[in-house]
Parts: C-alpha cells; sequence; structure tokens
C-alpha cells in the first residue's frame, strides 16, 4: 500500500480524492510572527514554531495513534493507497510543518509521498 500525505490551504479550496482530512488551524501561525511569515513549513525554525508547544505536540499524540490504526487496517483490506489530507489557512506552514512530521513517523508502516500543494503560493 501507497500512503500519500497531502498539504494543503483551505482558502485553495478542499482536496480531491483525499481519504482523510485535518485541519491544523488551531496550531500556533507563523504567518503571524514577523521572521517566520516569509518561510515554509519545510525549515526546521517553522516547524518548530508549529510543533515544539503543548498544542502541537498534543495534536501529533492524538492524531498519530489514530493514522497508524487507519493504514493498518487499510493494509489489512488489502487498500493500494491511503491519502491523508492536513490543511491549515494557506498551505505553507502549519499543514506542511504536520505532513512533514508525519512521514517521518509514519515511514515503518508503508511507502509514503509527500505533496504539498500549496507551499508556493502566496
Amino acid at each position: 500500500m501507497t500512503l500519500t500525505l497531502f498539504s494543503f490551504g483551505h482558502k485553495h479550496g478542499p482536496p480531491v480524492g483525499a481519504d482523510l482530512v485535518f485541519d491544523a488551524r488551531l496550531l500556533p501561525n507563523p504567518y503571524w510572527v514577523e521572521e517566520l511569515k516569509e518561510h515554509r513549513g519545510t525549515e526546521p525554525r517553522v516547524a518548530a514554531y508549529v510543533l515544539d508547544n503543548d498544542l502541537g505536540r498534543e495534536f501529533l499524540d492524538r492524531l498519530l495513534p489514530f493514522l497508524r490504526f487507519c493504514i493498518l487496517a487499510a493494509q489489512q483490506a488489502n487498500r493500494e493507497a491511503l491519502t491523508v489530507a492536513i490543511g491549515c489557512t494557506g498551505g505553507r506552514h502549519r499543514s506542511v510543518a504536520v505532513v512533514e512530521e508525519l512521514g517521518r513517523q509514519l515511514a515503518d508502516l508503508a511507502p509514503c509521498t509527500i505533496t504539498h500543494r500549496d507551499i508556493g503560493r502566496e
């Protein structure tokens, strides 16, 4: 089974064809921090701003076990693919940071493809 992790911005429209969609807009937003605004969630300091806090850690602590359950269930059902989409407002910071971390944490379960649909948009 192939796992696709997909980040997107809600303001650019919902993802098409995602099996599971989650909202990361509750996490701290680097857009409002002048020195982080123009950077992306693939950068360590932006990812740390999003995830290295109580809310970010709890978000991952709750999401990862659920995704592991879904991936294993999909594999047992002989699914060929599973797409998990994570959204934030613009698709450049929070959703990207979450998808990158999920990719690291879930790589042991299935071959993983990461797509950041809106990372280059303004």
